[in-house]
């Protein structure tokens, strides 16, 4: 028995015994690793992050636009947020004779800050463990998973429905632990969020897709925002009578920099990670699903790039699109690498092993029993309706043709009997669809990615489990190119031309040919053949799958807890607000290397390349490096230094996210992790998951010495 309790007790501590720098930590429960802050540097204590009843830093974190993190750093409501999470923004505001993404942006007063309808910015005003109130009802042992939900969700509904009558706030019930606690959370919503600052992409963005997710990085990535509020202090929609808000707290900037062992942490919103998996999911994910959308993706990316290259009015059209496709193509080539570097999914066997004989030594542990099988069996089941589902959203959903017609499918069913008031408002809500997808559409770029992405998926989809779509055209055409030709010759949501006359002389007789469209047939094929052979089993099985792992998760938490009775055990990321701390450091990721914690803009003009464009140095940017002129942002060293890495637990979701020192100032702004890290999300290895940040120093640089913005860092708090 000892040697069994000791050969577990090695392996879990590969998973379940978290070290210092391992975790995104629920704020309202810091006091749990308060002690262990402070010894590692923390001067503050974790009131000073995270308080109900006074200001603290939780105000001045936001959700920025869904999908990132954003902070305060002025009692004006200016906002630092990445380049790349500002990046749609920036491109929705630009046009050839306006170019922001080439030569960035800097309102000079308010009234020159733009309005960016739709974008929202969202902070929590406080949390609720509600889990106690969620499960009441709830019998484990002997309900099945159909009667436990139901239960779940109507208890769900009633909590919320009596917190919502009793606050203005937007309120929100949250799943951690994967379905075995509950948190209710109270968000402001910010509603008019405007543009003030961005650097040009050549800094904002320098190095593009052949840097990301690697180190040594030199990206100044950051934008600057701002929040508007009516004149009596409402969240509101945008309107000209509004004002910059005043927020309870905003964090003081740090000129001082970092140095080797500091102590870091950072506060922002980690999209999702799946830490607990068993290792059958592990090996699917970065094994089986990454590679396709890896393979597929560089096509893509390979034609956009070919016509970018050649045009600056298609380069500026996808900006966003390349930046969308390639942040997750090279990512999951990182994933793959580093999980088969680290031997993830052998080390993730050998703790299942060992979960499966703790289980075995007591009768009270019989629903943990067979898991480790039953995952098995399951996600061989799964694996089919996964690559289906991949294959889809990676090639035909990729033609942006097909994508397009599909905002026309209501109106394609309008009758003679449809409200003329239902057709007004189908045909105007086409109108604009069309604008905003001709602004940035190159119809040669959309032919070329057809024909490959749907030979790919004749060539990896069997035949009597793909679209019909796709056997037609193997049938009746000489190859996917005819096809091809034909399809953007008959449809005419290719050309905004024939789009808008036909929307302007619409009436109901015009509907089935509209219906009868090749592009509008061919997206509802292909979805049809979704519905009908994937969703479904897909959503079963899913369910099935995540049933178990409410379970398995249950079973490691009571493992932790027996493994380590002192220390709590994060729950995954879900887009809620987290702290995650560790240590300034460079790192060694192979034989022979090893990186420093910090780069300057001496790197950036050894990499200097004017014939490539991520690489360019602009002319102003230059003459103040000629020049040394860095004013009070240069490091005590004399360079100028751009960005640093520590050893914080980030994920998607934490761009833009404030990093802080241990008296709580702002060091910089995460924008990415190691490339050799990206594991990170499935398996976290402190030796090589660090996560990169823009030094402050930097961005403050380029707004005063740079750009002239000089009025913005009057508004901010600057700690020499």
């Amino acid at each position: 028995m000892k040697k069994i309790l000791l050969s577990l007790f090695v392996t879990t501590s590969l998973f379940l015994n978290l070290r210092a720098d391992e975790g995104m930590w629920i704020p309202m429960l810091l006091q749990n690793n308060e002690q262990e802050m402070q010894e590692m540097g923390m001067n503050i204590s974790v009131e000073d992050i995270y308080s109900i009843n006074n200001s603290s830093m939780k105000d001045a974190v936001v959700l920025f636009g869904g999908g990132c993190t954003g902070e305060i750093v002025s009692d004006k409501g200016l906002l630092f947020t990445n380049h790349h999470c500002g990046f749609d923004w920036i491109q929705y505001h630009s046009t050839v004779e306006h170019d922001y993404l080439t030569n960035g942006f800097w309102a000079m007063s308010f009234e020159e800050e733009l309005p960016c309808p739709g974008l929202t910015a969202v902070m929590l005003k406080k949390m609720e463990d509600v889990t106690a109130r969620v499960l009441e009802g709830v019998d484990e042992r002997n309900m099945s998973a159909e009667e436990r939900s139901e239960i779940v969700k109507n208890n769900i509904k009633k909590i919320k429905e009596e917190a919502e009558a009793n606050t203005d706030y937007e309120v929100e019930i949250k799943s951690f632990y994967h379905g075995n606690q509950y948190y209710m959370i109270y968000n402001e919503v910010f509603k008019d969020v405007r543009m003030v600052g961005t650097p040009p992409s050549n800094i904002g963005k320098f190095g593009g897709d052949t840097d990301n997710w690697v180190w040594p990085r030199h990206t100044g990535d950051f934008s600057i925002f701002r929040i508007y509020v009516s004149p009596d202090g409402k969240a509101v929609e945008y309107s000209e009578d509004n004002m910059p808000y005043k927020p309870n707290y905003h964090f003081p900037i740090s000129l001082k920099g970092v140095e080797e062992g500091d102590f870091t942490f950072v506060f922002g919103y980690p999209a999702r990670t799946n830490e607990y998996l068993p290792s059958v999911a592990v090996d699917q994910e970065a094994n089986v699903i990454y590679p396709v959308s890896v393979d597929l993706r560089g096509k893509i990316l390979d034609i956009y790039n070919k016509y970018q290259e050649k045009d600056p009015k298609v380069r500026i059209q996808y900006a966003s699109k390349h930046a969308g496709l390639g942040n997750g193509w090279k990512k999951w080539m990182g994933v793959t690498e580093g999980i088969n570097n680290f031997k993830g999914v052998e080390k993730k066997h050998a703790f299942d092993k060992q979960f499966t004989k703790w289980a075995y030594q007591s009768r009270a542990r019989g629903a943990y029993l067979e898991l480790i099988k039953e995952f098995e069996k399951l996600y061989a089941e799964y694996e089919p309706y996964r690559l289906a589902t991949t294959y889809l959203s990676e090639t035909a959903l990729q033609i942006e043709v097909l994508t397009f017609a599909a905002n026309f499918n209501r109106l394609s069913k309008v009758t003679k009997d449809t409200p003329q008031e239902e057709i007004d408002k189908l045909v105007a809500n086409a109108k604009e669809a069309a604008k905003v997808f001709f602004k940035d559409y190159h119809q040669p770029i959309d032919e070329e990615v057809a024909a490959m992405v749907l030979q790919e998926y004749i060539n990896n989809q069997p035949a009597d489990f793909r679209p019909e779509l796709l056997n037609t055209i193997v049938e009746k055409y000489d190859n996917v190119q005819a096809y091809v030709d034909e399809l953007f010759a008959k449809t005419m949501f290719a050309s905004e031309e024939n789009v808008n006359k036909f929307l302007d002389e619409f009436k109901p007789s015009k509907a089935k040919k509209l219906a009868k469209d090749p592009a509008l047939m061919a997206y509802n094929n292909v979805m049809d053949f979704y519905f009908d052979n994937v969703r479904n089993k897909s959503v079963e099985l899913n369910g099935q799958i995540a049933e178990l792992q409410r379970v398995f998760m249950r079973g490691q938490m009571e493992f932790h807890a027996e493994q380590n009775p002192d220390k709590m055990m994060y729950p995954d990321a879900n887009f809620t607000l987290r702290v995650t701390y560790g240590k300034v450091g460079g790192f060694s990721p192979r034989d022979a290397v090893r990186y420093k914690h910090f780069t300057t803009l001496d790197g950036i003009m050894q990499k200097e390349n004017p014939d490539i464009y991520d690489y360019v140095v602009t002319d102003r940017l230059r003459e103040l490096y000629e020049n040394k002129d860095y004013g009070r942002y240069a490091d005590k060293d004399g360079s100028m230094h751009v960005a640093f890495i520590a050893g914080n637990h980030t994920t998607g979701g934490n761009s833009g996210s404030p990093i802080l020192n241990a008296d709580g100032h702002l060091l910089g702004l995460n924008f990415d992790r190691t490339w050799e890290g990206t594991m990170s999300d499935l398996i976290y290895d402190p030796s090589i998951c660090k996560n990169i940040s823009v030094d402050v120093r930097y961005v403050l640089f380029i707004i005063d010495k740079y750009a002239g913005a000089t009025r913005l860092i009057e508004e901010m708090t600057i700690v020499e």
